[in-house]
């Protein structure tokens, strides 16, 4: 049974990093363990097995494809259109892509707050604005899905770490204590960059953003990348090799970007609610949860690192025991209701694309920069230096 599963590997576990088979160690979030002795005067239900085929991972996958798919085009359509620019540029047809916004956050949060200060859409970087908006949407509405379902980061992420599974037929996990520790990272890095946004004025953030570091900070992101030193390629390196090992290393532990959707998914109505009536406490949703959430104990998932994926739904072989619900209402719903998959993957797509549609026929969408301002930074991006507070 699922608690003398998890009571036996706990009696295991040594200290330092825990390598189990593909099972995450029971109690590291925190959760109180049951004994085994209590789990063994448990009596064993019967399996009412579910009928349904379940299409979640097939459809989120589906989304993820077509996101990564979607990023790379737009990323080579803003490589081009950069490297016109450049000495021995050729002039190309491509106008410079927005959707490269969506890979500058702390601008996107900087033009969030200086649109509700000043109720002005910015007419630097506002795409990323609204990409951020649209995922915090989902958030609201679908748990943490952006993570899971859209984020290219997470895509490769989960890649990774099935890799690592594959290869070495387990999983492997931090001491509770030390992932305890590790999963705040991330929310001590948003509130730094929460703090950093909040203390500027409006008038601040708009001499950022004409700046020429603000101008042009999706090249400085590309030339990251494109010349990149041996520093940064150390730490992309450790956090590749880590991402093998550890699940979702990256999302777990440093990202800021989910930090922020996971407090966000703390106000979502969606739940994964388990019925204990049906469950038969086999702990396979536990098993396969990528966030390593104890889901076979609780009878509702709450967490700010539950991300939607829906594959503790997925692999659930009990009839009604485990699904992404609404909450009851009694003037409206009498008990929780079921999210079905194609609800969920319909929400996502419409909040992407209305918010983006929204933006583009607005004439929200595109940054106002001439193309002159462009022909003179490009060229020296190198040169252009992070303004100093309270300078340009």
């Amino acid at each position: 049974m699922a608690t003398q599963v998890h009571a036996e590997i706990g009696s295991e576990v040594a200290p330092g990093l825990i390598s189990t088979p593909a099972s995450p160690v029971f109690g590291r979030s925190g959760d109180a363990a049951v004994c085994a002795s209590t789990a063994r005067s448990k009596p064993k239900k019967k399996l009412i097995r579910r009928i349904d085929r379940d299409y979640s991972q097939i459809v989120r996958r589906s989304f993820q494809a077509a996101f990564v798919a979607l990023n790379v085009w737009i990323g080579a359509e803003f490589y081009y259109w950069v490297r016109q620019f450049e000495p021995g540029g050729r002039p190309t047809s491509f106008d410079r892509p927005a959707g490269v916004e969506g890979w500058l956050p702390i601008a996107a949060l900087m033009n969030l707050k200086y649109f509700l200060v000043t109720h002005h859409v910015p007419s630097l970087h506002p795409a990323g604005m609204f990409l951020l908006i649209a995922f915090l949407a989902m958030s609201f509405l679908f748990r943490k899905a952006f993570c899971s379902w859209l984020c290219p980061v997470g895509t490769i992420s989960e890649y990774l770490w099935r890799l690592g599974r594959k290869l070495f037929r387990r999983s492997f996990f931090l001491p509770p204590w030390l992932d305890v520790v590790l999963r705040g990272l991330k929310y001590l890095l948003l509130g730094f960059f929460v703090w950093a946004v909040s203390s500027m004025a409006a008038g601040e953030i708009a001499a950022f953003m004409d700046s020429p570091y603000g101008v042009i900070a999706d090249v400085k992101m590309l030339n990251f990348f494109r010349h990149m030193g041996e520093t940064g390629a150390i730490v992309v390196g450790i956090l590749i090799v880590a991402s093998v090992f550890i699940q979702n290393f990256w999302c777990r532990y440093l990202c800021p970007y989910g930090a922020l959707l996971g407090i966000t998914s703390l106000l979502s109505p969606a739940r994964i609610r388990r019925n204990p009536e049906t469950c038969i406490d086999c702990a396979k949703c536990a098993k396969a949860c990528p966030s390593a959430l104890p889901v076979d104990k609780l009878i509702t998932i709450k967490s700010a690192e539950c991300t939607g994926c829906l594959e503790c739904v997925a692999v659930c072989p009990a009839k009604d025991a485990l699904n992404l619900t609404l909450p009851r209402i009694p003037a409206l719903l009498p008990k929780p209701r079921a999210v079905p998959t194609w609800a969920m993957a319909a929400g996502i797509a419409v909040l992407f694309f209305g918010i983006v549609g929204f933006a583009k026929t607005a004439g929200f969408w595109n940054s106002h920069v001439p193309r002159a301002t462009y022909e003179q930074l490009i060229p020296n991006a190198d040169q252009a230096q992070h303004p100093m507070p309270g300078g340009r």
